[in-house]
């Protein structure tokens, strides 16, 4: 991975710039056939470790208890890209999304936006920061205030961040947005309540693109909703990605789902990534176990091709992360695993050109 850069951020304030929230093509570098190659990548993760303090334990509580989080993550996002986080429940993914953004503290590593280091920003240059990276929440009913209207809820950041000196001022810009998403205009005097799980999940899409990020943290964002609404809210996300050159961490569990909208697709199991590589790579050649068995419980429409498939499941259970094994953290559910994988934390290597992976034997 690259070297750490040591510039601090700096990032200018647009409050009051009339900047367009309905327009398209605002920045450039990505296009319908996905980023450029070439582009320097806008948001860098190396090395990220996040661990919590979970109190005390042993006699007079003398032993301090951590929760092994995030480890040594590292991997960029270049403008216009997807990367799609996939893993499953507990390992680690929303904590890293969230880091990212600096919404939670870092024990270790650097992150950098656009070059800058913002690993340790804090106070007016973190306020500015938020403009540029936002949000989208798993749960469209537990993110949106019931007690606001959607026009309050949309215009909100508007406000704090001085785009708009109250909601009057950026009714127009709230209506834009509520039509960008595909909600009509008469939606910004209704309450969350008056709308499905598909159409308030369009509501905090709406609240994310306020301040016209260039990264968006999606983190889960069609889990909550029914089938038949994901795929209309995918096709919303790319098309607002072709518009805009958005760049996203798509966080999910569905890997159908992050096949459709991933560019490249990042594999993390108990808070290390295990692989890393194109979208088609990830599919079509899977490196690490844990990645077979994760392709392999995708389920076929087919019958017939169902039937056929050989479902890879591996016993046991994930690692303690208050106690994290040495040595690789899928040792004891890995069919491979020898002594070299109980003793030492197999490196993160670029087997192919594009596809990392963490694993003594492949």
């Amino acid at each position: 991975m690259s070297v750490v850069s040591s510039r601090e951020p700096t990032f200018a304030s647009e409050a009051g710039a009339a900047r367009p929230h309905a327009t398209v093509a605002r920045r450039g570098e990505a296009g319908a056939d996905g980023p450029s190659p070439d582009a320097p990548p806008l948001v860098e993760v190396e090395g990220l470790t996040v661990h919590f303090p979970a109190g005390r334990a042993g006699f007079w509580g003398r032993q301090r208890l951590t929760v092994h989080a995030v480890e040594d993550v590292s991997f960029a996002i270049r403008p216009g890209e997807t990367l799609g986080l996939v893993g499953e429940s507990g390992s680690g993914k929303t904590t890293a999304g969230r880091a990212i953004l600096r919404r939670l503290p870092v024990t270790r590593g650097c992150i950098r936006f656009r070059g800058a280091d913002i690993t340790e920003v804090d106070g007016e240059p973190l306020r500015i920061l938020r403009e540029h990276m936002q949000l989208v929440f798993q749960d469209p009913y537990a993110s949106l205030n019931p007690r606001m209207r959607v026009l309050d809820i949309v215009a909100e950041p508007l406000i704090v961040h001085g785009r708009a000196r109250n909601r009057d001022e950026a009714a127009d810009i709230v209506h834009d947005l509520l039509e960008r998403v595909g909600l009509p205009a008469d939606a910004a005097q209704r309450y969350p309540h008056a709308f499905s799980g598909g159409q308030r999940q369009r509501v905090g899409i709406a609240r994310a693109l306020a301040l016209n990020p260039e990264f968006i943290v999606a983190d889960e964002p069609v889990s909550a909703l029914d089938v038949s609404v994901r795929a209309q809210v995918v096709n919303l996300l790319q098309d607002l990605q072709r518009e805009s050159g958005l760049s996203y961490l798509f966080i999910a569990h569905d890997l159908a789902v992050v096949r459709h909208i991933s560019h490249r697709i990042a594999i993390m199991y108990a808070g290390r990534l295990v692989e890393l590589a194109g979208r088609d790579a990830i599919y079509d050649d899977p490196r690490h176990p844990y990645t077979e068995a994760l392709l392999s419980a995708i389920p076929v429409p087919d019958p017939a091709v169902q039937r056929q498939r050989r479902r890879i499941v591996h016993t046991g259970e994930p690692p303690d992360p208050l106690h994290p094994p040495p040595g690789c953290r899928f040792q004891a559910r890995c069919p491979l695993a020898d002594a070299q994988c109980r003793e030492a934390v197999p490196p993160f290597e670029q087997r192919a050109p594009g596809h990392w992976v963490a694993c003594w034997r492949r």
